[in-house]
This record gives structure tokens, C-alpha cells and sequence, in this order.
């Protein structure tokens, strides 16, 4: 009996929580730097300003969980015109945990949870 070796991990987490070792390598994916984190403390291996939504889909959607559904299917659109960094985010997965850090409040409603579904599937 053979056992299918364990998918990527990928996590994500708010940019004010601490970094913890488990992390793995930490990815902003946020186009702003989050208020008040100093880089120094943040544990960021890389900050993805390109992988974020656009500043036009960003506003729009303001972190209304009303137009989350829309804000899914447009961020998914501009997803698929950043194939390169799609892939550099699986290799990073595939070679141990990735968290994807992001800054918005809502834990539910945000693009982390987006780029975190698209890379797994």
C-alpha cells in the first residue's frame, strides 16, 4: 500500500500577529505595508506587492463581506494574468510551510484566503 506523500502547506495570517517558527517562509501579499509593523519585526522572506488585487479592486471591495462573492471571482480574474507568481508561491509551498500575511481584519474576508484557495487547488 502505497500513501500519497502530504500536500502543500499553506497558511496565512495577519501581518499583527508574531511570526512563529512554524510559519515557515512569511509572504506579504498585501500592495500596502501594514500600519504601525516594523519590517525588522515583521519575518517577512518576501513582500508580493504584484500578487495583491488591484488599488481599483481593493477600494471597491472595502472589506464588505456583501461583496465578497464578486470580490472572489474579480481577484481570481487577475490571478490568472499572474501565472509567474502563481508559480513561484507553489514552489515555495512545496518545499516546506508558506504563510501568506495580510493585514486586513476580517479573518474571513480577505484576498489571503483567495490567493491561499487558488494555490491549492
Amino acid at each position: 500500500m502505497s500513501r500519497t506523500p502530504p500536500g502543500p502547506e499553506v497558511r496565512i495570517k495577519r501581518a499583527y500577529q508574531a511570526a512563529a517558527a512554524g510559519d515557515g517562509t512569511r509572504i506579504l501579499v498585501d500592495r500596502l505595508w501594514p500600519r504601525g509593523v516594523r519590517k525588522a519585526d515583521a519575518g517577512i522572506a518576501e513582500w508580493m506587492k504584484d500578487i495583491a488585487p488591484s488599488d481599483e479592486l481593493r477600494k471597491w471591495f472595502g472589506h464588505d463581506p456583501g461583496r465578497w462573492e464578486e470580490f472572489r471571482r474579480r481577484y481570481r480574474a487577475q490571478l490568472a494574468g499572474k501565472e509567474d507568481l502563481i508559480a513561484q508561491l507553489r514552489e515555495l509551498a512545496r518545499k516546506g510551510p508558506l504563510t501568506l500575511v495580510y493585514s486586513a481584519h476580517d479573518e474571513a474576508h480577505n484576498q489571503a484566503v483567495v490567493l491561499r484557495e487558488t494555490l491549492l487547488h
